[in-house]
């Protein structure tokens, strides 16, 4: 509903909250606030997008602060810390810092001085923004954070909550539920919350890989990699990021809901199951990951099955990252190249492409229902 400056009503049990587009800011003497109290800005929504993270350099200590954090998380590598925490810090972060650094400056965005995903991450929260504004007005305030480096889960809790969000829905990018993923953003969202004396009402987005309009804008973004190639790939190769076999059979229902993206995909382009194949990427450690491997996958298929032209996407990822834009376009790449391919087709993720922020707006207001709109 609109109040008489058209502007949407915040349905809240707050007295403090009125209308108009001061309705959000009181000051001392106003309703219940006594005199002397600061002034307090309450009543609106906070949506808080989330990805996995990025370091904030591709130097040595940057990387090393970087990917501390991220190995660190018990989601992540649940190995035991005491055996874990030695290798990781004597031996991997001795190492791994220059290689990742060097992966990461092979795409780094030097002219805003960031990664891609923090580029693509912001252009995404801006049109999201533009959506919720549309939609709700200034009711709804949008935002972003990073699981690991900047800007911090925590420090985003806080500068919603300084700007009057008195309810907050947290949407981790993730199309796939994976307890690596989803599940560990969360878990830091939470921690936030443990820190604010006034809790507020909080809702999570579930996972979205079998939304129709997610998977339309998969196939459209599809249909025109395609429509822009002189000789139709002879199969699409969609790459999902790893997780070790151990948490499927421990119940992580992430490999099931990537196969049903990929056959929900198939089915909205109408393909055949020959045009089409799930593989995961990213394998780390000793331990067997889900298979089959993509880095061995597209080489077996130039090798024993004679696809010399493939197309490669990774549904996984809501906004291309290092495993992606490094890894996939380069690393993949070089084994089907090595293995006797020779079209190599990477399809870029959906990003901010208008399809997939009108699906992902649409995930937002339905799940804002009964607090607004």
């Amino acid at each position: 509903m609109l109040d008489s400056k058209g502007l949407p009503e915040v349905e809240t049990a707050d007295p403090l909250v009125g209308r108009g587009p001061d309705r959000f800011h009181r000051e001392p003497g106003e309703g219940h606030l006594p005199a002397g109290h600061p002034p307090v800005r309450m009543g609106r929504i906070g949506v808080l997008l989330a990805n996995l993270g990025t370091p904030d350099g591709t130097d040595y200590r940057s990387m090393r602060r970087y990917l501390n954090e991220f190995l660190s998380d018990r989601r992540v590598i649940d190995y035991s810390p005491f055996v874990w925490q030695p290798l990781l810090q004597l031996v991997i972060l001795s190492k791994r810092p220059f290689s990742s650094g060097a992966a990461y400056k092979s795409i780094w965005n030097e002219e805003a001085g960031e990664s891609p995903l923090a580029t693509i991450t912001k252009a995404q929260t801006a049109a999201i923004a533009g959506r919720m504004r549309a939609a709700f007005g200034d009711a709804v305030e949008v935002d972003y954070c990073m699981r690991y480096g900047n800007p911090s889960t925590i420090s985003k809790v806080e500068a919603l909550r300084a700007k009057g969000c008195t309810k907050i829905l947290f949407f981790p990018l993730y199309p796939q539920y994976a307890g690596a993923t989803t599940a560990t953003a969360c878990d830091q969202f939470f921690r936030a919350l443990m820190k604010d004396k006034w809790q507020p009402p909080v809702r999570t987005v579930p996972a979205y890989y079998d939304r129709p309009d997610y998977i339309d804008a998969l196939a459209r973004s599809v249909e025109r990699a395609y429509g822009a190639l002189e000789t139709k790939p002879d199969i699409l190769v969609c790459s999902y990021h790893g997780v070790p076999r151990r948490y499927l059979m421990e119940g992580d229902p992430y490999h099931c809901q990537c196969q049903k993206t990929t056959r929900l995909l198939k089915e909205r382009l109408g393909w055949d199951d020959f045009e089409i194949a799930t593989t995961f990427q990213s394998k780390f450690g000793p331990e067997e990951w889900l298979k089959p491997y993509t880095v061995e996958e597209v080489a077996r298929l130039a090798r024993e099955d004679g696809k010399r032209n493939i197309a490669v996407i990774a549904p996984a990822f809501s906004a291309d990252c290092i495993e992606t834009l490094e890894e996939i376009n380069e690393e993949i790449r070089e084994s089907f190249e090595e293995a006797g391919g020779e079209r190599f087709t990477y399809i870029p993720c959906l990003n901010d492409d208008d399809a997939h922020m009108d699906a992902l707006s649409n995930v937002i207001r339905d799940e804002l229902k009964g607090w607004i709109g």
